[in-house]
């Protein structure tokens, strides 16, 4: 993440990527900085983690972050960014939102389906190229909650299938200026994860395709990091249904608990359960290990759910692993 103003964020359904999408935004946005975090698929998931009302086409701060900084949210819809790219390079005006009433937008995206993420991609790309007064960016950096990883791919490369289709004019450019800006060092595509055998191949593969295409590849978020409550000896043994009741009883007696031999199988039971999971989840981590070199964050499991306060918590978790602040190289801001 060091030099990245562009965080996309993505990974297979279920991992929780939008949660981490929003935490990555409000780490980034500590101590003072602005970022703006842009959801794509419709589906309004920012405002439900925030809490807030459905988001209009228009970028809204949703929140504080530690040390001053904000965190804005945009949702981009596609229809919206096709009038607003007809204003911008035809101002066409009022004309264009009698097209919408046509129905000549979803016409014009039906019959280039790349079109759709052409403006919603380049929407995004105007984010992050934003300059204020000073010339200076808007954004410190722009956060995108990407679709999943059996799409993300095609979702980013699609704009140069489309560059090619248009050989001239404003389509041509929007096209090409959004591929120079993902295929850049200003990009990071970072994908999350669990502990978990399809997860892990999904994001395994995604890496491999992301790298094939041109993307600059950023940290793989290990999401609901569980607490190992065994010994590393002992999780072996036990994931193999070798416990010792015997010991276990023994064992409590001599810290004063007698308990009764059905909760002692209970006990029994869930510690083979806790041991199989675990090994599991370190059989998971040693694929990630073995098979890409990149910077990995972890956030733990939420007990509760999410709320906006495990949010928050979310975020320290990141800007204690580097998030946010500068560095050399590796994650950083």
């Amino acid at each position: 993440m060091s030099a990245a103003r562009l965080h996309v964020v993505s990974g297979k359904g279920g991992t929780g990527k939008t949660t981490v999408a929003a935490a990555l935004a409000l780490a980034l946005a500590s101590g003072g900085r602005r970022t703006l975090l842009v959801e794509v698929e419709g589906r309004q998931g920012i405002a439900q983690l925030f809490d807030t009302p459905p988001l209009p086409y228009e970028e809204r701060r949703i929140a504080i972050a530690p040390g001053g900084g904000e965190v804005k949210a945009l949702a981009v819809d596609a229809e919206a960014a096709l009038l607003e790219y007809f204003e911008l390079f035809y101002r066409l005006g009022m004309a264009g939102r009698t097209l919408r009433r046509m129905g000549a937008v979803e016409f014009a995206t039906t019959l280039a389906p790349g079109l759709r993420d052409v403006l919603l991609t380049g929407k995004v790309k105007e984010c992050v190229n934003r300059r204020d007064a000073a010339g200076q960016p808007v954004y410190d950096a722009v956060v995108l909650d990407a679709p999943p990883t059996g799409r993300v791919v095609s979702f980013l490369d699609v704009t140069k299938a489309m560059a090619d289709l248009a050989r001239t004019g404003p389509i041509h450019s929007q096209a090409a200026g959004v591929v120079q800006v993902l295929h850049s060092p200003l990009t990071a595509v970072h994908l999350v994860t669990l502990l978990e055998d399809l997860p892990v191949t999904e994001t395994l593969e995604t890496v491999d395709e992301l790298t094939a295409a041109g993307f600059p590849v950023g940290a793989v978020i290990v999401n609901r990091v569980r607490p190992q409550w065994l010994p590393d000896r002992s999780v072996t043994a036990a994931a193999g249904g070798r416990v010792d009741s015997g010991r276990i009883r023994a064992g409590l007696a001599s810290a004063g608990l007698d308990l009764p031999s059905d909760v002692i199988d209970g006990l029994v039971a869930e510690t083979v359960e806790h041991a199989v999971r675990v090994h599991g989840e370190a059989a998971a981590l040693t694929r990630l290990e073995e098979a890409v070199a990149l910077p990995r964050l972890e956030l733990p499991q939420l007990v509760e759910g999410v709320d906006l306060g495990s949010l928050y918590e979310l975020a320290e978790s990141l800007v204690e692993q580097g998030v946010g602040r500068p560095v050399a190289s590796g994650v950083g801001s």
